[in-house]
């Protein structure tokens, strides 16, 4: 399933354009990215108003403030740079 949304960047400077089985299509500063699920995965089954419910966090990041979650808009340009890795806390039990 694939969803097609309006385009509401004249009003802001983030939006979502579209969104499908394989992640969305964001809109910032006039600059179009796909953003895969599998860069980041908290946005997968999260409900699509939670997911519309994008703004921007200062002038270099992007945040949706009801998932928790907020990406630097470099992370967008350049992904390789910045690799998902997750650090474990001593606090875990193994």
């Amino acid at each position: 399933m694939e969803t097609i949304l309006n385009d509401n960047s004249q009003r802001t400077s983030v939006s979502v354009l579209m969104i499908n089985g394989q992640g969305m299509l964001l809109s910032v500063q006039g600059q179009d990215y796909f953003v895969s699920y599998n860069r980041v995965p908290w946005l997968r089954d999260a409900r699509v108003a939670s997911v519309l419910n994008v703004r921007m966090c200062g002038t270099n990041a992007i945040e949706w403030p009801e998932l928790d979650v907020d990406l630097e808009i470099e992370s967008l340009k350049h992904p390789e740079r910045y690799p998902l890795v997750m650090k474990r806390s001593p606090l875990d039990v193994l």
